[in-house]
Order: C-alpha cells, then sequence, then structure tokens
C-alpha cells in the first residue's frame, strides 16, 4: 500500500488530509514538528510526502532541501504563501510539485497520483539502464561505470568487455570467445591484446579499489567470480 507522511502542524488540516487520503485507499502518517518530520522521513519507508512550509524548528523548505540530498522520494510543498518567489524556490531545491492552500482535494489527489507515476517511471527506466553486480554499478544508456560510488574511466573497449565478463559472470570465457565478440571475428590484429585489455581492467579496477573481481583460469581464459 502506498505510504504518504503529512507533514503539517496545523492539526485540523493534517487530519482532513489524513481521513481523505485513507478514504482514498492510501496509508497515511503525519508529523507536526519540522526537525522530527526530517528525521522520520529519512529512517522511516514513505512513498511521498505532503510537505507544508511554515514549521517548528525546521522550515519546509530546509527539510526539503536536506532530504534531496540523499533521496529522490516525491516531495509536494503545502503552504498558504502563494508567491512566485516561493514556489520556485521550492521546486529549485528539488519539489516536485507545489500547491497552496485552500486547494480541492480533488486537485491534490490528482498531483499526487502524477508525482508518484511519474516517479515510478523514473525508477523503472534507471533499474532498466544499469546492470549491478556487486558494487560494480554499469551505466548501459551513458556507457559509464562506478565502483563503490567512484566513476571508472574505462575506453570504449575496457568498457565493453567489462560488461561482457559481467554478463556473463561465473562463466569462463576463451580468449577466442572475447576476441571474436569485443573485436569481431574479422579482427587481424594480435591476439594477446585480450591479455592487454585484462591487464588494463584490473589496473582499473582490482587494483585501484582492492578487491579480486577478474580472474585468470590457466589455459582456458578469464572469468569474473561472484
Amino acid at each position: 500500500m502506498t505510504k504518504i507522511f503529512i507533514v503539517e502542524d496545523e492539526r485540523r488540516i493534517a487530519r482532513f488530509l489524513q481521513m481523505e487520503l485513507e478514504h482514498e485507499g492510501f496509508a497515511t502518517a503525519s508529523e507536526s514538528n519540522g526537525l522530527r518530520a526530517y528525521e522520520r522521513i529519512i529512517q522511516e519507508d514513505y512513498d511521498l510526502v505532503l510537505l507544508d512550509i511554515m514549521l517548528p524548528e525546521m522550515d519546509g523548505l530546509t527539510i526539503c532541501k536536506n532530504v534531496r540530498k540523499i533521496s529522490d522520494i516525491p516531495i509536494i510543498m503545502l503552504t498558504a504563501k502563494d508567491e512566485i518567489s516561493d514556489k520556485v524556490t521550492g521546486l529549485d531545491i528539488g519539489a516536485d510539485d507545489y500547491i497552496t492552500k485552500p486547494f480541492a482535494i480533488q486537485e491534490l489527489l490528482a498531483r499526487i497520483r502524477v508525482a508518484l507515476r511519474k516517479h515510478n517511471n523514473t525508477a523503472k527506466q534507471e533499474e532498466a539502464a544499469t546492470f549491478v553486480f556487486k558494487n560494480i554499478i554499469v551505466y548501459l544508456d551513458r556507457h559509464e561505470v562506478t565502483v563503490n560510488g567512484k566513476l571508472v574511466e574505462l575506453t570504449k573497449k575496457e568498457y565493453d568487455l567489462l560488461l561482457y565478463m559481467l554478463q556473463n559472470h561465473d562463466h569462463v570465457l576463451s580468449r577466442e570467445q572475447i576476441l571474436q565478440f569485443i573485436w569481431g571475428y574479422e579482427y587481424m590484429g594480435d591476439t594477446n591484446v585480450v591479455d592487454v585489455y585484462i591487464r588494463y581492467l584490473r589496473s582499473k579496477i582490482d587494483d585501484e579499489f582492492k578487491e579480486k573481481y577478474i580472474h585468470t583460469v590457466r589455459g582456458i581464459g578469464y572469468v569474473i567470480k561472484t
């Protein structure tokens, strides 16, 4: 069940939102204190935050700015302020949407559905566009690789070789298989090129991050082991 966190210090409004959202099938939780709300957002599991701006101890803009450093949870700002500068500030620091009080509950529900749908679609696209192996992430759409969150600079051939081995992890690949897949059947150069590029990868990944990924199977080829 989708869980929405209501951060609102006006008890009447918070209760109204809880009743309406629960009637629509959402699970809810609420908090009136800004600092406690921030702590709960980063510690607990919510699908969307309805966030007022004027809050005790920590205002909504500060909460949004801090949350955006660590999470992409959808945030819709709720506030009586309707100045353009407040809207721009909220959106610039990472809010997904902005609605001013008083608002029609049907409009808010529509905005919630849009924010959730956009977030879910983005998450699916990002998941589909990555290949994850242990602490290695390959970003397929932009041909980038990170290890422990750190970007690794690879040439196109190094990237292609690493991805091929990762996608075939735990399967020993012969030099001939690698040569044909990465360099093509018509490649007429030095067959030792596979060993050279394996050394390049080991230098940039195994040696750099002090963890052995690429193993040599003597007389056969290479394998990345889980």
